[in-house]
Order: structure tokens, then sequence, then C-alpha cells
């Protein structure tokens, strides 16, 4: 599934990278910083990304997470600092979803 998921990342950052002036840097992987200090995207960026992410998680995994939520942003490290991050934040949603609807 982690795999699965980062590749629906990698996939959406490629799609941005064709309209962005400053690329997110895919080929450093996980590590590749997409919003914060070292990141490339600005908030409006931001929130279209997110976007694009939670409708590719709900066609790829058929469950509906919320990604820019006060869970989300109350946490001390933010899931939206890198892809690996963000990957592991939706890896989280999916399966506790899948604990409370089973």
């Amino acid at each position: 599934m982690e795999q699965k998921i980062l590749d629906l990342i990698f996939q959406i950052a490629n799609e941005f990278n064709e309209q962005l002036e400053n690329k997110i840097a895919i080929h450093q992987g996980r590590e590749a910083h997409l919003y914060g200090r070292n990141g490339v995207l600005d908030s409006l960026g931001l929130v279209s990304f997110v976007m694009a992410v939670e409708q590719s998680v709900e066609s790829e995994f058929s469950v509906a997470v919320t990604l820019a939520d006060e869970k989300a942003l109350s946490q001390q490290n933010s899931p939206f600092q890198t892809i690996g991050s963000l990957a592991d934040y939706i890896k989280k949603l999916i399966e506790e979803a899948s604990r409370t609807s089973g």
C-alpha cells in the first residue's frame, strides 16, 4: 500500500511540475519537499495539491480521506513537509478508516 500511495503522490507532483516555476524535486523520492521552509508549494498550491491527492486516494483505495483538517494542522511535524511525510499520513488515515469501517 505504501508504494501505491507514493506512486499517486509522485504522479500528482509530476502533473504540478508542468505548471510550477520551482519544481518539486521528485528525484529526491520521499525526501522531496512540498511545503514549509524548504517547500516549493505556496498555500494555494498546497490546497490544490492536497485536493488532487485526496481525489486520487479515494479513487484508488475507495476511502475518502480529509488531509487538511484540524488533526493534520495541529501536529508538531506537518504531514505536508515532504512527499514521505504526506505518504505516511495518508497510510495512517487509510488504516484508521479501514479499522472503523471493518
